[in-house]
Formats: C-alpha cells, sequence, structure tokens
C-alpha cells in the first residue's frame, strides 16, 4: 500500500502565521505537525509515502524530511497548484499509486492511543483482502464542519453529509482513509461540489452505495485532533506535552518508530542521535535501547 499526505492549502485559519510557513510545519510542542501524520503511516507499515503541497511550500519539507532513506522509507513529493478538494490528491498521485491501494492522511490530523497500530495493520490487510474502501468516524462536538455520518434505525450508515447546516449525527469522518486502487478512477468521475472541489465525501459516498465502504468507529480509547485553528494547535500541544511528560516517552518520533519496526538498526539510530547530539530530541534518541 502507498501512503499520501496531503499537506497543501493556504492555511487561512492560522493567519498571519501560515503567509510565511506552511501550516502543516507549525510546531505541534517539540516537533512539526508533519511529523505527526507521517508517524501514522510509518506505525501503518506504509513506506512509499508522497507529501503533496504548494510549489513555495515543497522545498522546505523536502529541507526537512529530504528522501526518507535515513528512517528506511521512501518519500516522493508532488505539487498541488490549485487546492481543488482532498480528492483531488488521487489524481495528482496516480503515477505514483500506480497498481497500488492507498492510505491518504490529512497533514493536521493526529492520532493516538493504545492498539492504534494494530487498528492500522489490520486495516491495511482489510483493504489488500476485501478491496474495499475503510474510513474513520469520531463523535465531536461541532459535526457541521466535517462530513457527518448519518444513521438508520438500525445503526447501519445510510450516507455521509458534507458540512451539514444540521447534522444528523455527531460521528464525523476524520481525516484517514483507506482505498482499494479503483479510488483514482472514482475520484476523476466525481462532480465538483458547490464549492468547486471535489469532495472526499463524494468518494466515499459511492464506495457507500455499492457497498464497498466500512466505516470503523473510534472510542474513547482513541484521540484524534484537527490542527488546523489556532485553539486546536494550542489543544494539541498541551495534549502531547501531557503525554510526553507522563509517559517519558515521544509521541510521533519518526526515528524511534521506524527502529521499532525494524526499517534502520541500532547503530543507524545511534548515528541518527549524534547528529542532533546536542538537542534534547537527540540525546532522547541516543537513551533508546534495544528491545
Amino acid at each position: 500500500m502507498k501512503g499520501i499526505i496531503l499537506a497543501g492549502g493556504n492555511g487561512t485559519r492560522m493567519y498571519p502565521i501560515t503567509k510565511s510557513v506552511s501550516k502543516q510545519l507549525l510546531c505541534v510542542y517539540d516537533k512539526p505537525m508533519i511529523y505527526y501524520p507521517l508517524s501514522t503511516l510509518i506505525i501503518a507499515g506504509i513506506k512509499d509515502i508522497l507529501i503533496i503541497s504548494t510549489p513555495h511550500d515543497l522545498p522546505n519539507y523536502k529541507r526537512l524530511l529530504g528522501s526518507g532513506t535515513d528512517v528506511g522509507i521512501r518519500l516522493n513529493y508532488a505539487e498541488q497548484l490549485n487546492p481543488e478538494g482532498l480528492a483531488q490528491a488521487f489524481i495528482i498521485a496516480e503515477d505514483f499509486i500506480g497498481s497500488d491501494d492507498v492510505c491518504m492522511i490529512l497533514g493536521d490530523n493526529i492520532f493516538h492511543g493504545n492498539g492504534l497500530d494494530e487498528l492500522l495493520l489490520r486495516t491495511v490487510e482489510k483493504v489488500k483482502k476485501s478491496k474495499k474502501a475503510t474510513v474513520f468516524g469520531y463523535s465531536v462536538k461541532d459535526p457541521n464542519r466535517y462530513g457527518v455520518l448519518n444513521f438508520n434505525d438500525k445503526k447501519q450508515i445510510t450516507s455521509i453529509d458534507e458540512k451539514p447546516i444540521k447534522a444528523m449525527s455527531n460521528y464525523a469522518v476524520i481525516g484517514l482513509y483507506f482505498y482499494p486502487n479503483s479510488v483514482i478512477k472514482i475520484s476523476k468521475g466525481i462532480t465538483p461540489s458547490k464549492r468547486g472541489e471535489l469532495e472526499i465525501t463524494s468518494v466515499n459516498n459511492f464506495y457507500l452505495n455499492c457497498n464497498q465502504l466500512n466505516v470503523e468507529l473510534l472510542g474513547s480509547g482513541y484521540t484524534w485532533l484537527d490542527t488546523g485553528t489556532p485553539d486546536s494547535l494550542l489543544e494539541a500541544s498541551n495534549f502531547i506535552q501531557t503525554i510526553e511528560n507522563r509517559q517519558g516517552k515521544k509521541v510521533a518520533c519518526i526515528e524511534e518508530i521506524a527502529f521499532d519496526k525494524g526499517y534502520i538498526n541500532f547503530v543507524e539510530l545511534n548515528n541518527l542521535a549524534k547528529n542532533l547530539f546536542n538537542t534534547e530530541y537527540g540525546q532522547y534518541l541516543s537513551n533508546l535501547k534495544v528491545k
């Protein structure tokens, strides 16, 4: 399975700071925002990843992350000239995806929880075997900001509404999507919305109407954070700070995750730590032990 991180857009809700820097390069506590979705893909066992952003911002992502070889993955980059909806990512990434299935995660989404690794690995395998799509629902207080899941009396999902004025449930479809390869063709065939965008909700409803959509509702054991506003960015930073200070373990440390997955060995990990030795981050890496 291939992976996509969509890190485009103008970040207007974060102005004025995003006039000079991409939103997904802002700091969430102790590391760049993009480390969090990148770590989610690595945890899912996805090693071939495409980062989509604006022509202006892509050089900064390349400078930060490089080719990915230092953590045993392959990073590719593609331009999104104009933000025309989330589903546009699959059209931009067509050559990159090739004949593979694909997972897309939004660059400002953070996932955390016990059992997350098992859930992600199981989802990758489910899509591979069934060729059905999988999305995730999460209960939120402001569902009208998202695609909202609608249920019938039997608690079966009947449709998904994009940013409804009056939401019929509190369950939002969050920014992590697993699709079979057919998503490319489907994305090319959907009609732009009134906003002029290729909505990911249109893609999800297509799979739902064909009985090809699995929906996992994430319970209280999981935390999902959308860091697209100043308030939510602060909330996410405070959350990560609390977790790390209490547990003594970093969240979304891509070097540590790559080491745990066996993508790099102990010598390679130590070399990365030495390059960052005068930093708190490097000292954390140097203190990691062979399990």
